[in-house]
């Protein structure tokens, strides 16, 4: 069963009757204060994140024809012992 308008009108008078209008706003305030707080915090976690790897430089592997990886020798090492 779906409220009614009368419903959500009764309902919407009682929360400003309790809480008061300024109460209200003061809440949504600090509401959206937070929501920027998350925001600017999330920005900065990802601008140390770019910060970190543009310090490192890239590391490459470099792989040479005939010669097994270390772990792949260490795998037959433990097969033959």
């Amino acid at each position: 069963m779906t409220p009614s308008l009368w419903q959500i009108i009764v309902v919407g008078l009682l929360v400003v009757l309790l809480f008061g209008r300024g109460k209200i706003s003061a809440m949504m305030g600090d509401v959206a204060q937070g929501i920027k707080a998350f925001k600017k915090g999330m920005s900065e976690d990802e601008s140390e994140a770019a910060r970190a790897e543009a310090k490192e430089p890239a590391r490459s592997i470099e792989h040479q024809p005939g010669h097994a990886a270390p772990s792949a020798q260490n795998a037959n090492a433990n097969k033959a012992g």
